[in-house]
């Protein structure tokens, strides 16, 4: 039966989004798909019909796009967990290689919405420190970190020179970061963080905002990340006193 012709209730795309579906398994990652004008024949469909049952599974993170090139079988996604340690602690928990680089390190002048987060004055400066993260040789997030520049003076030089945030506040300020607020939402990639991140204008990004406590509970940092929405996915542990189940 063709693709037109099956799920008279379902949209023509949606019954070749689920063929193709089934056919995943039994592609490697990397391997790239046929064309749309071979898949279109191949399930008696027009091409317009393959083209956005493609694009839901691009979106999905299930394949990707290579411009000119074609569409592929996507790598599995990548767990990240949730958990209140820094981004470098994180990775090496993971067996991962993370390397991050400095995009900018800028003072401003604190917003309304800084000053509150950071218990600061309105118009007081601020570190804004933007780092891009990789891990294992791919960019997987681009992070801004917001600091009381009063509270931290130098801190830009000292992350610079050892690229964990939280390691220099431990051991220059003696801060320990123990608890957060954080938020994730879903936005499309800006130009600038698809030039960074290595993927395409208006593709689904995973946007984090974490809101960091000392010990003493007050605020120690404000930060957004942006992470690719179809290279990583969060998991989060609730509620097991000792070793999860698998």
């Amino acid at each position: 039966m063709t693709a037109e012709g099956q799920g008279k209730s379902e949209p023509k795309y949606y019954v070749v989004k689920r063929h193709l579906l089934g056919l995943l398994p039994d592609f490697s990652p990397g391997v790239p798909l046929p064309t749309e004008r071979e898949l279109a024949s191949a399930l008696s469909t027009s091409r317009t019909t393959v083209r956005q049952a493609l694009t839901e599974l691009v979106t999905e993170g299930r394949l990707v796009r290579r411009h000119g090139s074609g569409t592929y079988v996507a790598e599995p996604k990548l767990a990240w967990p949730l958990q209140m340690a820094s981004f470098t602690q994180q990775a090496a928990s993971s067996g991962l290689v993370v390397e991050s680089s400095f995009i900018a390190a800028q003072r401003i002048r604190a917003t309304d919405e800084l000053a509150a987060l950071l218990k600061i004055e309105r118009g007081a400066p601020v570190h804004r420190l933007e780092r891009l993260r990789k891990v294992n040789g791919a960019p997987m997030a681009l992070e801004q970190s917001h600091l009381s520049a009063a509270r931290f003076p130098g801190l830009p030089r000292a992350v610079r020179r050892t690229g964990s945030l939280y390691q220099v506040l431990g051991e220059v300020w003696d801060i320990k970061v123990v608890g957060a607020v954080e938020t994730i939402e879903t936005a499309p990639a800006s130009p600038r963080e698809a030039g960074l991140l290595d993927t395409d204008v208006g593709a689904p990004m995973m946007m984090l905002s974490r809101h960091s406590f000392d010990t003493a509970d007050e605020p120690v940092e404000w930060v957004r990340s942006w992470y690719r929405g179809d290279r990583y996915k969060f998991v989060a542990t609730l509620g097991f006193t000792g070793k999860p189940p698998v």
